[in-house]
């Protein structure tokens, strides 16, 4: 039986931390909701804590933060020494956890935050698309002209969550007008200059660890429609092996989701590899694959994700049937996220939120097991 088994962590307690000030309820109720179902597998007392101020007799636990933790002293402060620590991740400055860790300044000279550095983008600059990252509206100019040459540029900003804050240029006048537009302390933060793809197609690739459970996985998003009739994110669906990016290997799977996975893995390793102290126990990167202006196909790793997110839902229904069956290698998951009412629920599937949200309106998010994934 499960409960003979020695328990998955030494922790005693699980801590959700909320940090972020501008959350919605619906984003702080489903991550209060994911923590605590991390607190039942790993057989441990739950608490919520607002903020990151502790004492010196503070004893969190096992810390799930809403946001990646973007100080090393702040990740001591709260007691995160590795991943065992932590459903997440630590860097050592503030632009690692954002947009613009994947691409270089347009020139040595380009305005950069504290603790920038030029290796990482050297190193991935094969498993991403053609950018830059610009920390100042001319260098944004600048590193757009360039790469209208080939087509058409999306501005992304550094601060901007589940696809806000861009907008795409098709031209310089686009271009200088888009840039005019933004608030010049966005620029603090940075905004990505990058490469506009049409048709796309983003794969989630991810690996995450819980105590003494890890599984990494394969997947793809899907959008949806918000009562606004934006296209938004509709949820992700991953295929989910025991351990870590190898164990993907032996699935059955098309050439795209491969390429992923090693772009993946390539990006995961040299930023551990380029920032010291970094820690991530869940990590996800969302991978695109789609047409330039030109018609060529392009696929590069398009963000980084070291906290909870979109996908947690899933990874964490994966996790418990990991936990429940030691003989299980593979499991099929999903996150589902609907905008409107009456929205009907499968059996067995774990609803997260299930409420009227002020911008959105009525919104669903549910998270399941597919058991005929099971194996």
């Amino acid at each position: 039986m499960a409960s003979e088994r020695p328990p998955i962590t030494s922790h005693r307690r699980v801590t959700y931390l909320a940090c972020r000030t501008d959350a919605r309820e619906h984003d702080r109720a489903t991550q209060r909701r994911l923590a605590a179902r991390l607190a039942a597998l790993m057989g441990c007392e739950f608490d919520e804590l607002k903020g990151t101020a502790t004492g010196p007799t503070v004893d969190l636990g096992y810390v799930v933060p809403d946001v990646t933790i973007t100080s090393l002293d702040t990740a001591r402060a709260l007691g995160i020494r590795g991943e065992e620590d932590l459903f997440g991740g630590v860097v050592p400055f503030p632009f690692v956890a954002t947009k613009t860790i994947s691409h270089p300044l347009i020139d040595a000279a380009a305005a950069a935050p504290s603790g920038w550095q030029v290796d990482f983008p050297e190193r991935v600059r094969d498993v991403v698309l053609a950018g830059w990252s610009a920390f100042s509206p001319s260098d944004a100019r600048d590193a757009g002209r360039r790469l209208l040459r080939d087509g058409d540029v999306r501005i992304k900003l550094a601060s901007g969550i589940g696809g806000s804050g861009q907008s795409v240029a098709h031209d310089e006048t686009e271009l200088d007008a888009q840039i005019a537009a933004i608030v010049p302390a966005e620029f603090n933060a940075g905004v990505v200059v990058e490469r506009n793809l049409v048709d796309p197609r983003t794969y989630s690739v991810g690996r995450v660890r819980v105590g003494s459970l890890r599984a990494s996985y394969i997947g793809t998003q899907r959008t949806t429609r918000s009562r606004h009739g934006k296209e938004v994110y509709g949820g992700s669906a991953i295929e989910v092996a025991r351990g870590g990016f190898d164990a993907l290997a032996p699935l059955t799977l098309e050439d795209g989701a491969r390429r992923a996975i090693a772009m993946a893995r390539a990006y995961h390793e040299a930023a551990l590899a380029c920032f010291a102290g970094m820690l991530a126990s869940r990590s996800n990167y969302d991978v695109i694959e789609g047409r330039d202006a030109k018609g060529r196909q392009c696929i590069g790793v398009l963000e980084q994700s070291w906290r909870l997110g979109g996908a947690s839902g899933a990874e964490l229904a994966a996790l418990e049937a990991l936990n429940d069956d030691p003989a299980l290698q593979t499991v099929r998951a999903s996150t589902t996220e609907v905008h409107g009412p009456d929205v009907p629920i499968p059996e067995g599937a774990t609803v997260y939120f299930a409420g009227v949200d002020d911008h959105l309106g009525p919104l669903t998010k549910y998270a399941q097991v597919h058991r005929d994934g099971l194996s």
